[in-house]
This record gives C-alpha cells, sequence and structure tokens, in this order.
C-alpha cells in the first residue's frame, strides 16, 4: 500500500470554520487504497487560535493526522504571519526527517515557504511531490500593499520560493486554469497538470439545505440578493451596501442584501450601513456551512463580489453558489471565470466598484424571472458536472496514480 503526505496549513477539522477540500482529499484518498498522512499545523487560521489537540486526537477520522507547531498571528497580512509560517516550515522538514517514510507528498501552495520545505524534502528522496495551487503568492498581497520597487523588495522572497516549488514539482493541480497554468510561465516543463475545482459535495449541501429550510424564514415577497464569504480587502461588499440604498431610493423596496461570513472589514462595512441608516442590508455574519447552504438556496441572487484588482480567480464559494442554482452578478475581473460565465450562462458579468451598475443588474434580474430561471439550472448542471467533488477530485488520484507508477 502507497503511503501519501497531504500537508495544508489551512484545513477544518470537524467542527471547526474553513475549508473542507484538503480534508476530502485526505478521505477521498484514504477510499481509493492509500494510506495518508494529513499534516498540518497546530494554528487555526479561520479561528486565529491555537487548537486544542487533545479533542481533536479523541475524534474519528479516516487518515492520520500529524502537527507541527505554528506560533500563529491576528492578521491575514502581517509579519507575523510571515515568521509564523517560516516556523511552520523548519518544523515541517524536522518532521519530515524524522517520520516521512512516504511514497508521495501532496501539498498546498501557498504558503510558499511550507510547500517549498515538502518539495525539498521529496525531492531529496527522489519521491514524487505534486503542488495544489489555489492562489498566487505575492500577486494576492498587492492588494493590500502595491507600492512601487518597495513592494517588489518585500515580496521577492514569496516569488523566488514559488519559482523554487515550482522547479519541483512532479505533477500540478490547480483550483482554476490559471493556476493550474502559473508554474510554467517561466519554466516550460512536461509533467501533468490538472484544473480541479475546490468545488463541493453536492449532496452534502443539498442536505443541509434542507436540514435548515424552516431555520431561514424569508418573508413573503421579499427579493434576496446575497453574498457568502470573506469580508476584506478583495471584496467589493462596500458596493453592494450602496446598491442597497441606491434600489430603495429607486423605490424597489422589496429587495433586500444578505451579506454572510466574517472578516476585516466587516465593523467598518456595518458602521457604513448604521450611519446611512440602510435597512435594507443584514449581515448576517458566519453561518456554519449547512445552514449557509439554506441561505444560498432561498436567495433569488447571488453576488460574487471582488474590487478590480484582486487576483482571484474561481474562487471556494463558486461551487456553493452554483449548486445552489440561483444566477450569479460576477464582478470578479479574472479573464477564465468571465469566460465561464458567459459560455456557460449562468449568470452576468459587470464591472466591480459601480455601485449603479450592480444596481442595474439587480434590477433587470429581479424584471426577468425567466432569465432568473434559466440560468440557475444552468448554474444546477454546471455544479453537478463540474464541481461535485465525488467526481471531480478523481482527477487527483489518477494523477497520483501515474506517477506512482512512475
Amino acid at each position: 500500500m502507497y503511503k501519501i503526505a497531504v500537508i495544508t496549513m489551512g484545513v477544518r477539522l470537524n467542527d471547526e470554520k474553513g475549508y473542507t477540500r484538503f480534508r476530502y482529499i485526505c478521505d477521498f484518498l484514504t477510499e481509493a487504497g492509500y494510506e495518508v498522512d494529513l499534516i498540518t499545523t497546530t494554528f487555526q487560521h479561520w479561528e486565529k487560535e491555537q487548537r486544542d489537540l487533545d479533542k481533536i486526537k479523541a475524534e474519528d477520522y479516516k487518515f492520520r493526522l500529524k502537527f507541527i507547531y505554528e506560533p500563529g498571528y491576528k492578521k491575514n497580512i502581517d509579519l507575523k504571519r510571515v515568521t509564523s509560517h517560516r516556523t511552520a516550515a523548519k518544523n515541517l522538514t524536522a518532521l519530515l526527517e524524522k517520520e516521512g517514510d512516504y511514497d508521495l507528498i501532496y501539498a498546498e501552495i501557498p504558503p510558499n515557504d511550507v510547500a517549498l520545505a515538502a518539495a525539498q524534502y521529496a525531492s531529496k528522496k527522489g519521491i514524487p511531490f505534486v503542488a495544489d495551487v489555489n492562489d498566487l503568492w505575492p500577486e494576492a498581497m498587492r492588494m493590500v500593499l502595491d507600492v512601487p520597487v518597495v513592494s517588489d523588495l518585500i515580496f521577492y522572497p514569496l516569488l523566488r520560493d514559488a519559482e523554487k516549488v515550482y522547479s519541483l514539482v512532479s505533477g500540478v493541480i490547480g483550483t482554476s486554469d490559471e493556476y493550474r497554468d502559473r508554474p510554467f510561465q517561466k519554466q516550460d516543463r512536461d509533467i501533468p497538470r490538472e484544473t480541479v475545482y475546490v468545488g463541493n459535495e453536492i449532496a452534502v449541501f443539498d442536505e443541509g439545505a434542507e436540514r435548515n429550510q424552516d431555520t431561514v424564514k424569508k418573508p413573503e415577497g421579499e427579493f434576496w440578493v446575497s453574498y457568502a464569504g470573506t469580508i476584506g480587502t478583495s471584496y467589493d461588499i462596500r458596493t453592494m451596501v450602496l446598491a442597497a440604498e441606491e434600489l430603495s431610493r429607486r423605490g424597489r423596496k422589496e429587495i433586500c442584501f444578505k451579506i454572510l461570513g466574517g472578516g476585516p472589514m466587516k465593523e467598518e462595512l456595518e458602521e457604513l450601513v448604521r450611519s446611512r441608516n440602510i435597512s435594507s442590508v443584514e449581515f448576517v455574519g458566519y453561518v456554519p456551512y449547512d445552514k449557509m447552504a439554506a441561505y444560498l438556496k432561498a436567495s433569488d441572487i447571488l453576488v460574487n463580489s471582488f474590487v478590480k484588482k484582486a487576483p482571484q480567480s474561481i474562487v471556494t464559494k463558486i461551487g456553493d453558489y452554483l449548486a445552489a442554482g440561483r444566477p450569479m452578478i460576477n464582478t470578479c475581473m479574472s479573464p477564465e471565470f468571465r469566460r465561464k460565465v458567459e459560455q456557460d450562462s449562468f449568470g452576468v458579468n459587470i464591472l466591480p466598484e459601480d455601485v449603479n451598475i450592480l444596481a442595474d443588474a439587480v434590477e433587470r434580474l429581479l424584471d426577468d424571472e425567466e432569465g432568473r430561471l434559466r440560468m440557475g439550472g444552468n448554474a444546477r448542471r454546471i455544479a453537478e458536472e463540474e464541481f461535485d467533488r465525488p467526481k471531480a477530485y478523481r482527477k487527483i488520484e489518477r494523477m497520483i496514480r501515474r506517477l506512482l507508477a512512475g
């Protein structure tokens, strides 16, 4: 039996907050017959606190869990995060040197230095290394700090580490075509590459939505425009808030904006709502996944809301948005995703950061019930064909099998 290490600094374990992609990969590979170790950090990224390891170790998992110490940080973009990941990378190297009897290593990037520690160990041992590219650092960092020359100097180590990782990969999985192809931008290598969207388990999504449909009460006559995800620098929630105000001014009193999730800009935007007395916006806050599913299915329109400079491509929430079977208003400027919205006809692309453009798009969809139903049907079809993990993640196992076979 082949033994695989799956390495990630960001994974949701049981009742924690966060993303489930790597937990699912571990379950999927275990069920496919591999012996799997999930190596992750003692620090929980979404909770911003150390994990209760004793509690986690008492829980039931199909795979083995190993933890590397990471001191942690309070902000997503912070010098402490850089030093925290550096510590995690050193501790990962120590763990692998001591216990790393693996046939293949599968690791996410970013964090770049943690991925580099995994890649260098795999290279030293002569075993395959697969990189799961689910964000781009330092490109994403420039959303917060983009100062000519200064940013280049600060971010150079991230860029250097990324290129080193890409030079050592045996195979690449990307959560979008753009991310899949990034490792080959500066180096032409003949190795397998696949796009596997983050996606979701549609059966789990549907079950959660059904279980919570009675707790998510939508008053008769209301028209919900919803967003679910991080409330941070890359996400244009401010324009959503002001579009809600504009639609109220136009007399569209039935339109209500629901903002699900948390993040560094939540308090500032809640204050904007209070100061302008915008009654048609509700910050719901963080809700468990199953309840979020119920909110998305109860909504009439879903907004994939990004600022102009956001580097994101096809993000985690897209699988859930599509599974809800609702039309999408997309402001993400990723050429890949904008093409997908048009080609698959599950929504409309608009320019970001423009209050009137967003308000107009909401109004047009409100007045076009037939169009909303058609787009929603297309969304659900694409979710089932391309984003459902039990089908989509077979690509990952096929690549691993090919690499192990030599």
